[in-house]
């Protein structure tokens, strides 16, 4: 097969019209961030602010002439835009931002929290993975771009999703679709993007991306309350979120953080979920609080929260997540699997029985 090369594309997009008086999108400086591997590129077209909303059709020119190039399976093509001047987030209702439209899409939830290393994505792949098994057509979205792990988790690293030159086909496992910027570039290379090119992969993985019928897709978001998790909230129609702690108190202070981040742009607090909450010896059986227990339930009770389960440190857990099968799918009739069954499956009863509501907006003390 044909190696393609950034020269390769570079000559590609010399044909592309930036619609700007007759020069083409290189000669304008628009194209940035160019990413190859293994057939599939992408890269960004970073234009005025002023202009971006009227060249959607250079950025489906621009990716057309690449997909055509010999030896490209897939091409994806971002159009960002640095801000003139940096503005405030605001809640969903007042934002004035259109959220993205994704029809065959009944819910979205999100699964957070306020910092990494507390289970997040453990957390997000096993309650996927138990909502298909409670019947649920579910997708799983990567919203991680700088640590995405779902490729690795549902056990298809090294594949990659279809394109058909419209639509980008996502890959299938354990029941659950899944998408992720893990699909496009190697493991151990680092994803070094601005701002404005994260968000518009993030956009047009779920917009570009043929979901078909899912009741429910699952986004694993990334940790911390920054640009990415206020822009996912306020383009995405979220059903509600889920926030995901240990017991110790460091952690519980940044999951109220990324709470209240929810709250702030109106997205309805679902619940808690207490990982690492305790571990029992495969061999004796005693059972040790390593990192506390029950704070999260107990801050859950002060934020006027549901308390969704806990999920104790086992090494049967991490090691079926590392291997691609995720404990739910490798040994569902675990006590593991059925405390994630059951998360699961108070998620899917509020999501399907409209309980979802934003909690009362609280003041954080000092």
């Amino acid at each position: 097969m044909t190696q393609v090369t950034k020269d390769h594309i570079i000559d590609a997009l010399k044909t592309v019209d930036s619609g700007t008086g007759g020069l083409d999108v290189t000669a304008r400086g628009w194209v940035q961030d160019i990413v190859i591997k293994d057939g599939h590129v992408a890269f960004a077209l970073e234009v005025p602010p002023d202009l971006g909303p009227k060249l959607e059709p250079v950025r489906a020119q621009a990716e057309k002439a690449v997909y055509d190039l010999p030896g490209v399976l897939s091409a994806t093509v971002v159009l960002t835009a640095e801000k003139k001047a940096a503005q405030s987030p605001q809640p969903n209702s007042g934002s004035g931002r259109e959220q993205l439209a994704l029809p065959g899409i009944k819910s979205i939830v999100a699964i957070a929290s306020g910092k990494g290393g507390v289970g997040k994505s453990t957390t997000a792949v096993n309650v996927a993975v138990a909502l298909a098994k409670l019947g649920k057509r579910v997708a799983l979205f990567d919203a991680d771009i700088f640590g995405p792990s779902m490729p690795r988790m549902l056990g298809l690293a090294g594949q990659k999703p279809h394109s058909d030159g419209t639509k980008v086909h996502p890959l299938e496992n354990h029941g659950v679709k899944v998408m992720s910027i893990g699909f496009m570039v190697a493991e151990d290379n680092p994803v070094v993007w601005r701002s404005p090119m994260v968000m518009g992969a993030l956009e047009q993985m779920l917009k570009d991306v043929d979901w078909g019928d899912i009741d429910i897709m699952v986004v694993d978001m990334p940790p911390g309350t920054g640009d990415t998790q206020l822009t996912m909230s306020q383009r995405v129609p979220l059903a509600g979120a889920v926030i995901v702690s240990t017991p110790q108190d460091i952690a519980l202070l940044d999951a109220r953080k990324g709470l209240n981040m929810f709250r702030k742009v109106e997205v309805p607090i679902l619940g808690m979920i207490e990982n690492m909450s305790h571990y029992i010896c495969p061999s004796c059986g005693h059972r040790e609080d390593i990192f506390s227990t029950g704070g999260a339930e107990k801050t859950a009770k002060e934020l006027e929260t549901d308390f969704l389960g806990d999920l104790p440190l086992d090494l049967k857990i991490r090691e079926t997540s590392d291997a691609g099968t995720p404990i739910v799918s490798a040994d569902p009739d675990s006590p593991h699997a059925k405390a994630y069954l059951d998360i699961a499956a108070k998620i899917a009863a509020k999501v399907d029985d409209g309980t979802t509501k934003s909690a009362p907006n609280i003041s954080m003390g000092s």
